[in-house]
């Protein structure tokens, strides 16, 4: 069985839309966990927004580290509007908690979410979401769309790690998990 891991990069105040304020706090040391994380993933789950991003971008960028995963990678993405996907992806159609549900109970590694805020938050109300790997990074936006937008949920940490940029890298599971 899979776990669905979403990775995330948040401010202190908890905005994750739009992230080039990432840029000045990546460093090797973050590189380093994006990659170890995505070594034990077999395929991404996004939402359309993040998928639409990510497949404009991923595949003109050959040279950078990881492209080559990230490209080769399957993709499912979730969304109301597509029909079909390029770049290795599949849309997934119909009962998106039971399709992902589905998609947990095949053999291999762990799903990885990057972003994707609308489908996180979906998936988390039904209880899909296994491990959340949060990336803090020391800025605040005062403004912008949040990961976590209803509902109370508890979760425990698991472990936590802050880079030399001041990057809180917090790995939580769900309380009831």
């Amino acid at each position: 069985m899979s776990k669905i891991i979403a990775a995330e990069y948040l401010t202190l105040d908890g905005v994750m839309e739009n992230p080039a304020w990432t840029a000045p706090y990546f460093n090797d040391e973050l590189g380093e966990f994006q990659s170890e994380l995505m070594t034990t993933c077999d395929a991404l789950l996004l939402g359309r927004v993040t998928y639409e991003a990510f497949a404009a971008a991923w595949p003109s960028m050959p040279d950078a580290p990881g492209a080559d995963r990230m490209n080769g990678m399957p993709k499912y993405v979730a969304s109301r509007t597509l029909t079909t996907a390029g770049w290795n992806a599949q849309v997934i159609e119909g009962d998106v908690a039971a399709a992902v549900a589905r998609l947990k109970q095949e053999p291999g590694q762990n799903l990885l979410i990057y972003g994707s805020g609308q489908l996180v938050e979906y998936l988390r109300q039904h209880d899909l979401i296994d491990e959340y790997r949060l990336m803090v990074f020391p800025v605040v936006l005062g403004s912008g769309q949040r990961l976590f937008a209803t509902a109370p949920t508890d979760f425990k940490l698991k472990s936590s790690h802050t880079t030399s940029t001041g990057v809180l890298v917090l790995t939580y599971l769900p309380a009831n998990g």
